[in-house]
Order: C-alpha cells, then sequence, then structure tokens
C-alpha cells in the first residue's frame, strides 16, 4: 500500500513556529528526514513518516505538548493554494467545508474527512483511513485549529465550535486546548470530530464570490487528477501541456507524441469517457488559472504559454471559459 503524503509547503507552517522559537526548523527537518527544499515547489509532498516524526521532534525540542495548536497562527490561505483562495471565495461555511471534504486530499491523503447534518448540528469528522497510520496528535491539533481559524476569519474572532472530540489522551495541563477552541474539549475520544451549530454553518458570508471559488475548483480538480494513477486522460492532458507553447496541439499531432494512431486515442479516451476538444479545452483554462495567479506572468507571456496567436484571442477564450476577462479574474484575487 502506498504511504500517505501531504503537500510540502503545510509543513512550513510548523517551520516557521519551530524558528519563533529560535530553533533551527532547516536541521530539525533535516533530522526527520525531509528535505527543506521541497517546501518551496508548490507541488512537493512528504511521506507521513517524515511529516509525524518531525512534529515528535517538535514537540521533544520545545517541550510543548500544544505546539500543533500554535501553529495554525502561521497558516494562511496561500498555505493550501487553490484550496485556500476557494475557501475565502465560498458562500456559507457549509459550502467551505463542503470544499474542505472534497479536495483536502489535495493538503493530505493520511485523512478522509466527513461532514455530516444532525438534527441540531453539523459534525465534522476526521477519520483515519483503514490501515493506514494514524498522523501525529499534533498534526490533528492543528488541522482543528486551523478549522475553527476559519470559521473566525468569516463568523467573527469570538467564534467558537459547539463542542471538540480529540483522540489524544487528556494532558496534564488542557487549558491551551480550551483557549484555543473556546468550548467544551472531549479527549481520548472515539474520533476527532468537531461540531458546529447550523444556524452559523448555513448563513450566507458577504465577501463570498462564487467565480473565484468555481475557478479555484477547476485547478483543484486538475490536482486531484494528477494524484490518481496515470489513464490515458491523464497522458493526453499532459501531452497537450507540454505541446502548448508550440501553438494549438491538433488530435493527431498529440496521437504521434503518445506513439498511437489517432483512432487508437480517440478509442482511448472514449473507453474513459472523455473527448479530446474538451481536454483542450480544459488544460488550457487550468493553466491560465494557474499563471493568472503570478503577478510576473503578463497576459502577452500567458497568451503564447497556452498556444494562442496574441493576447485577444486567450482574452475571447478566457471570457468564454469563465465569464470574466483575464484582468477582472486578476482582480478579483486581490
Amino acid at each position: 500500500m502506498t504511504e500517505p503524503t501531504s503537500l510540502a509547503s503545510w509543513t512550513r507552517a510548523l517551520r516557521k513556529q519551530l524558528d519563533a522559537l529560535g530553533l533551527d526548523s532547516t536541521a530539525l527537518c533535516q533530522q526527520a528526514g525531509l528535505d527543506p527544499q521541497l517546501m518551496d515547489d508548490p507541488n512537493a509532498r512528504y511521506p507521513l513518516s517524515g511529516t509525524t516524526r518531525l512534529w515528535e521532534i517538535a514537540v521533544q525540542v520545545s517541550g510543548d505538548p500544544a505546539i500543533g495548536l500554535r501553529v495554525s497562527r502561521f497558516v494562511s490561505p496561500t498555505t493550501f493554494h487553490a484550496l485556500g483562495y476557494a475557501l475565502v471565495a465560498s458562500g456559507s461555511l457549509r459550502e467551505v467545508f463542503e470544499r474542505i471534504v472534497r479536495y483536502h486530499q489535495v493538503v493530505s491523503d493520511a485523512l478522509e474527512l466527513e461532514l455530516i447534518r444532525a438534527e441540531d448540528r453539523y459534525r465534522f469528522s476526521l477519520k483515519i483511513p483503514p490501515g493506514n497510520p494514524a498522523p501525529a496528535f499534533e498534526a490533528i491539533d492543528a488541522f482543528a485549529a486551523i478549522y475553527v481559524r476559519t470559521c473566525r476569519n468569516r463568523l467573527g474572532r469570538d467564534y467558537a465550535p459547539l463542542a471538540v472530540y480529540l483522540r489524544r489522551p487528556e494532558p496534564s495541563d488542557s487549558h491551551q486546548w480550551h483557549k484555543v477552541f473556546r468550548s467544551p474539549v472531549y479527549f481520548a475520544a472515539d474520533e476527532d470530530r468537531l461540531e458546529f451549530a447550523l444556524l452559523d454553518f448555513d448563513s450566507h458570508l458577504d465577501d463570498a464570490n462564487p467565480e473565484l471559488a468555481e475557478h479555484n475548483e477547476a485547478v483543484l480538480k486538475r490536482t486531484l487528477a494528477q494524484l490518481k494513477p496515470l489513464t490515458w486522460e491523464r497522458k493526453v492532458r499532459d501531452a497537450i501541456e507540454e505541446q502548448l507553447p508550440e501553438g494549438e496541439p491538433s488530435a493527431e499531432r498529440i496521437a504521434q507524441a503518445l506513439h498511437l494512431s489517432l483512432r487508437s486515442l480517440q478509442r482511448h479516451l472514449a473507453d474513459e469517457g472523455c473527448r479530446f476538444d474538451t481536454l483542450l479545452n480544459e488544460s488550457r483554462e487550468n493553466l491560465a488559472l494557474l499563471h493568472l495567479r503570478d503577478p510576473q506572468c503578463s497576459l502577452s507571456e500567458i497568451s503564447y504559454l497556452l498556444g494562442f496567436a496574441d493576447t485577444s484571442s486567450f482574452s475571447r477564450a478566457f471570457k468564454r471559459w469563465t465569464g470574466m476577462t483575464p484582468g477582472q479574474f486578476r482582480e478579483g484575487l486581490q
């Protein structure tokens, strides 16, 4: 079975906490068997065994069993890339948590998340997939604190969940957990779970931006697809992305690059329920959304990278995909 992994950039928050304590986070990462350089690669991932080891070392050297709770201060929407942006733009907390459930694997596949509506509350559970090793208790503390902080960012700093359940044994001093969550905290529970009031979750958020949320979802879908086994769809998408800077690739050109006849390519894609022209459009749209996030990337450069003849062709296509001009999309990211 493949070992669970998490985004390397997510570990940066723990490093910042260690640095704030005057500790050498680079040396501690190396001690845990993690390459510190990978944290600057937005797609790099660390194995669960390595991140668990880093949490263990962090508790030892800091002498702080509540270090996971403090790490949430160093997490911002950009830590989780497109997922963070999609959460910020969501229309309600229910939407926020539905997106977390749907795309959490982009951040870490060590947990399976579940949101259930009960009679008087929402139950948000962090489950360990059967047969998988459990993440460090401190990592669970950090995730739980981040989720509560996400609620406070949208509903106000005094917001508190109805209850917090943690599998970790009760610490000798549980003051920090009660201080962070400001709600009843139950230790040695059967699962890690947060419970929220229905009204809080269903009320509309003023700063919602449905278009922005939707476009970040397109990036997330692409990232999720890349975490899955290699299919013909993936192979074709990769070949399209590779060839786009040379101009819009035809199905024939992609078939040739994959050492297939055009008919074989079309048959493989049909077997997986997709078509070449759809993949070409989706690849361009997803790449456009990624490149537009980079302020250093000009529109003419993006047009070239996506195989468009000029910026006006790109702008027309982007408006067709999203209902916005590239400029309007960039303004929405401010």
